[in-house]
This record gives C-alpha cells, structure tokens and sequence, in this order.
C-alpha cells in the first residue's frame, strides 16, 4: 500500500503567533512609506492631482531617489512647449504638437519593459506606459485634460478635447487619434504625402484616471521584479502603490473578470502570496508562518492565510513522515492547531493518523504489534478521525501483515494464521482480499500434511503416514492432493 500523505504546494498565510517572536525586521516592509501617504494627500477635494503632482509622483514611481534634475526637465518640456512659436491654439491641434515635440526633443528609442520616467528622460528609452505618462503631463501642463486608456496588454494616453475623448498612441510619432489621416510635409512646407497610423481594435479597453496611470510605472517594477524571483522587493512597491490609490478613483474597484484595472489592494495580497509561495516552494516552511503572522493581521483575508498556512504545516508534517519522525510530527501539528481552522485542522490530523496506521502496519512483526494496531484503527474510527471505509483499508492490511508474520519462516505457522483471519472476519466481516489470504494460507496448510504425508511414506512409517493424513483430512476432507494420498494407502494395503 502507498502512503497516502500528499505535499501541497499552494501559497496563501494565517495570523498572529506561530515560532515565537515574529521576526518582523526579516521580512519587507508592510507600511506605506511616508512619501506614499503624502502623495495620497497631496489630492484636491475632487481627487485630482496638478500636472506638477503628477510629474513628482511618476518620478517618485520611478524610483525614489530620482534625481530632482529630472524634475526640473519636465518643468522644462513645459516651458517650452508654452513658449513655443509653433504651439497651435486649437485643442486638437495642441495635442498633437506635444506628441510630436515629445518624439523629436525627448523620445528617442522604444524599449518594451522600459516603464520609468527618469531613465525615459536620461537615455530617451520609452516604453508605452513611460511615454504615456509624460505626455499625459505635458497636456495638462498645456491645459489639456489628459488621462489613460488600459488593456490587457498595453497602455495609451487620452486627451479630452471639446467634449471628445481621443486615444493618442504615445509611441508613434504620428499616433494622434490613430485611423485618423493627416498630411505629411517635408521640411520645406511641400507636402508630399500622408502620415497614417491604423485604429487599433482593442479588447477588454479600460479608461482609467490620471494616478492610476502612474501606478502603471510601479505596477510594472512589480512584475519585472517578480519576473526575476525577487518577490521580497515587490512587496513594499505593491505596498506603496496600494497607498496611492487608496480610494482615489472609480476604476480602482473589486477585482473581477470586467476589471482590467485590478483593485490595488488585491494586487498587494497577490503579492504577498507570491512572496510567501516562494518562501513555500523553497522548503523554508517555519518562514513562511513567521511571514504569515507577521503579514495576515495588516492585510486579512481568511481564506487565502488559510490555505497558505495549510500548505506550510502540511508541507512541514510531510518532511517529519519521510524521516519517520512521527511524534515530532504529531507535536508540530498540535502546536498548529490555534493557527488553524477546524476543517483543516480535521484534514491534517486524519492525513498524519493515515500515515501514522500505515507505518505501524508495515512495522507488524507479531500479534502483539498486530493487536496494538488494530486497536488503535479502531479507536480512530470511533473518534471518527478516519471514516469507514479507510479504517476498513487498514483494518484489513494490518491483519493481513500479522497473518504473514504469523507464518514466516522458521515457523511456518499457517494454522496460527488461519485462526487470525478467521477471527478478523467474525469481528470485522468478509472482504476479497482477507478470503483470498485465507485461502493461501489454508492451500498451504493442506499442502504442508500431503508433504509431512510423503515424507512418512517414503520412509515406510506408514502407521505415521496414515496418521498425518487422517489428521489433514479431518481438517481439509474435499481436499483433490488428500484425497489421492488416501487412494494410495488404500492401494497398498
């Protein structure tokens, strides 16, 4: 029989107390950092933020000690798209200015995970977040309104103009309004042609407002960072980020399959489960409920810490079974038990009483450890720690390796064996597997007189012969191997 305990492995956490003193200095920070609470305050009362706001926090998004030389570049592009000779005054035509002011004084290359606004302003490498923050900043400053557009895989900036909201895809030059046709000039004013970029037809399109697109820059730090195993690091983006958008806009709801735009707080706790998964996967199971009641009581959820803190006690009980250390194991697991629900409580503890049977089972060399055994399946199933039909399992193994022990060579004793079946079965009942050893054992009881028969007859004892197989036949008389003995006494007489 196999053993039956499983490894899970699943990432979720618990509550307070676990392996003594929590260790909190060892874990990433859970607290919002002050400039991330600042920033939350620095909103109006309609939860907007300033183009200079704006322009602080996506640095700071960016990385927190972005240099303030950076800031003042921003202030600068502003500046000059204000003073500029060139600046349109139509709306429309004002956005698309900054568009293309953008690409030839500050865009230079595109980079696909290149999300930060200060490596954007110091190398000229954008991506579609970057650059759509930056021209989302520049608008407002301009007195354009300006927020973002999401989907699932991309990110684009909108300006709202007489009424009219117009996506502008920031990575294209010409991406003004796309599907719209425009004419293109050379440098002389002659016009030589058309600038097209095609409509895009995206799914799952969500608007979101201005901060959430600046989350954007942070959310994207996450993913690079746990694209490179570096779940620890995530955490206080995550954190930060959460603090941010606390309640600031109306795309930042419950999370659900519509919602591309994920609430933030769910993102922090997909976070904290991934850290916790890898503290999981990584075999570091006492960790992972010091992470688990350093982290649950700041951001509760009942469910996921449960099931985390399944799997931790799980995967720890697993390791003590391989190494046979069955009361340690038992231990740990009591010492569990205030962590625990009582469901999963229940579930670990029949798993390792399962483990427990079978390897007392396996260890069967004499009734006494035989009778030991069945005692304490029984008692497991009156206490209805295992159920039925599993106690009925290991009811049946364990009187089947004691009828084995019984029999073993040197003794051979198969009536011993016989007997204790016979004995489970009234107890117990009947089952396949029990009447089929039966039968063995009672085939090689019968098989065990025919040859003591032989024996005594080819030594001539045939007063001894006729004894034993008399005796073998009161015990078998249908047996076909007795029965022809018996014909060859009567031949011979």
């Amino acid at each position: 029989m196999k053993n039956r305990f499983f490894v899970l492995l699943m990432f979720f956490l618990l509550q307070e107390a676990a392996f003594g003193q929590t260790r909190a200095e060892s874990f990433p920070r859970l607290q919002p950092g002050p400039r991330a609470l600042e920033f939350f305050n620095a909103r109006d009362r309609n939860r907007n933020y300033s183009w200079t706001d704006l322009a602080e926090i996506s640095l700071w998004a960016s990385a927190e000690d972005a240099a303030a030389s950076h800031l003042e570049q921003i202030s600068a592009a502003a500046d000059a798209i204000k003073k500029s000779p060139q600046l349109p005054s139509g709306g429309k035509e004002k956005a698309e200015f900054i568009l293309e002011y953008m690409h030839k004084n500050l865009l230079k290359s595109y980079s696909l995970n290149q999300t930060r606004i200060d490596t954007l302003l110091s190398n000229g490498r954008y991506n579609c977040v970057s650059s759509a923050v930056l021209y989302m900043i520049l608008c407002m400053s301009a007195g354009i309104e300006a927020s973002g557009v999401m989907t699932r895989d991309h990110a684009l900036a909108s300006v709202r103009i007489n009424g009219e909201d117009i996506d502008v895809e920031t990575t294209n030059p010409h991406g003004f309004d796309p599907g719209s046709r425009r004419e293109f000039h050379d440098d002389f004013g002659k016009l030589t042609g058309f600038a097209y970029v095609p409509a895009r037809n995206y799914r799952d399109r969500q608007a979101i407002s201005s901060i959430e697109l600046v989350s954007l820059i942070i959310h994207n730090r996450i993913a690079e960072h746990e694209s490179r195993s570096r779940f620890a690091e995530a955490i206080p983006l995550a954190v930060d980020r959460a603090a941010l958008l606390s309640g600031s806009a109306p795309a930042a709801g419950a999370a659900d399959d519509s919602n591309i735009f994920e609430d933030a707080r769910h993102d922090l706790l997909n976070r904290l489960f991934n850290y916790g998964a890898f503290l999981l996967r990584s075999g570091r199971e006492e960790e992972c409920l010091r992470w688990a009641a350093h982290a649950a009581p700041v951001y509760p959820d009942e469910k996921r810490w449960q099931e985390f803190t399944f799997a931790a006690v799980n995967n720890r009980l697993q390791k003590y079974v391989k190494a046979n250390n069955f009361a340690e194991a038992r231990n740990f697991l009591e010492g569990q038990k205030p962590l625990l629900s009582s469901a999963n409580y229940a579930q670990l503890d029949a798993l390792l009483l399962d483990t427990e049977l079978l390897a007392g089972a396996n260890r069967i060399r004499g009734v006494q450890e035989g009778d030991a055994l069945i005692s304490a399946i029984e008692e497991a199933r009156r206490g209805r720690r295992i159920d039925d039909k599993r106690a009925s399992e290991l009811l049946t193994f364990a009187v089947q390796k004691t009828a084995a022990a019984l029999c073993a060579a040197p003794g051979r004793d198969w009536l011993a064996a016989i007997n204790y079946i016979e004995n489970a079965i009234s107890r117990f009942g009947a089952s396949r597997e029990l009447e089929q050893a039966l039968g063995t054992y009672r085939g090689n009881r019968a098989a065990d007189f025919h040859n003591r028969f032989a024996a005594a007859w080819n030594r001539k004892n045939f007063d001894e012969a006729e004894r034993i197989l008399n005796e073998g036949l009161a015990e078998f008389p249908t047996h076909r191997q007795l029965l022809a003995d018996r014909e060859t006494i009567n031949k011979n007489r």
